[in-house]
């Protein structure tokens, strides 16, 4: 069965950080390319950053320089550090990963950004 569980959501103040996760369990990891989304009230879900499984990297030009997506194959795990963080990155925070049509999403981890 595949799992993915996203962690690290939470309340912070503007300027502040978070680091999500994305532990990955029943696929081969290495092997997927993963992607960050999130979805705001009344937005549509929208891609954050992606990473593929050669490590190529690509990000939303909203959190160019302050995200940062990365990957630990060996722990089946995916992370996206957030820096600078500010009210409009409030949003559900979900994971994919995805190998040709294969695709999985995590359910989703809360990120609000306020004072």
């Amino acid at each position: 069965q595949v799992q993915l569980v996203e962690s690290g959501g939470g309340l912070v103040q503007p300027g502040g950080s978070l680091r999500l996760s994305c532990a990955a369990s029943g696929i081969t990891f290495s092997m997927y390319n993963m992607t960050w989304y999130r979805q705001a009230p009344g937005k549509q879900r929208e891609v954050v950053a992606a990473l593929t499984s050669g490590f190529m990297t690509n990000y939303a030009d909203s959190v160019k320089g302050r995200f940062t997506i990365s990957r630990d194959n060996a722990k089946n795990t995916a992370y996206l550090q957030m820096n600078s963080l500010k009210p409009e990155d409030s949003a559900v925070y979900y994971c994919n990963v995805a190998l040709y049509r294969i695709t999985y999403w995590g359910k989703g981890t809360q990120v609000t950004v306020s004072s």
